[in-house]
């Protein structure tokens, strides 16, 4: 039996569920979201909770995806999703100008990426990171959508990885980097 896809999703006042026969719809005060719902799993709402009930156990598998991706759905159009990268490097600079991000990462060019609807961006400089050494800027990105802000941030965090042996480049700002050690003398 999925533990989580027993948790019933508690459904705020300002939200309103849709259940179709494949889709599950949610809106609320950030905007609406739709998603897909496996073979075998169906939707019950009822008494302000939503809860994923499956056919058989031969559908194990999607009980917990379901139920997770639906409760992704109700946070999202309810709180949002954040994620924040940080630019490390001398010389490392990211810039926003409408809906374009433009990267200087130690390339012989710039780099522009283009965001998709629904994700904001806005950069600032956090005084707390000073301990990194060569920081210079936090992205700070947002969207009601989990899956496609870790998209987004996944193809920024890919346009400069970080360096192994000193961390520059695009760094996640809530995972720690182990950096190797470099040449000894042969003293």
């Amino acid at each position: 039996m999925s533990r989580i896809g027993k948790k019933p999703i508690p459904i705020p006042n300002n939200v309103t569920v849709t259940i179709r026969e494949r889709e599950l719809e949610v809106k609320g005060p950030k905007g609406t979201l739709v998603t897909p719902i496996p073979p075998g799993i169906r939707f019950v709402l009822e008494d302000g909770q939503l809860r994923a009930e499956r056919e058989s156990d031969q559908y194990a598998a999607q009980h917990g995806l379901a139920r997770a991706l639906a409760n992704n759905a109700v946070i999202g159009v309810t709180q949002g999703f954040t994620k924040e990268l940080d630019i490390v490097g001398v010389g490392y600079k990211a810039d926003v100008q409408g809906r374009t991000v433009v990267f200087s990462l130690g390339y012989s060019h710039p780099i522009e990426y283009r965001l998709p609807d629904g994700i904001d961006v806005k950069t600032e400089r956090v005084q707390a990171k000073q301990s990194i050494p060569q920081y210079q800027v936090t992205l700070i990105l947002s969207g009601i959508d989990k899956q496609k802000l870790g998209q987004v941030a996944a193809e920024m965090h890919r346009l400069r990885k970080p360096d192994a042996y000193k961390g520059k480049g695009v760094r996640y700002a809530d995972v720690p980097l182990k950096l190797k050690q470099g040449k000894k003398s042969g003293k």
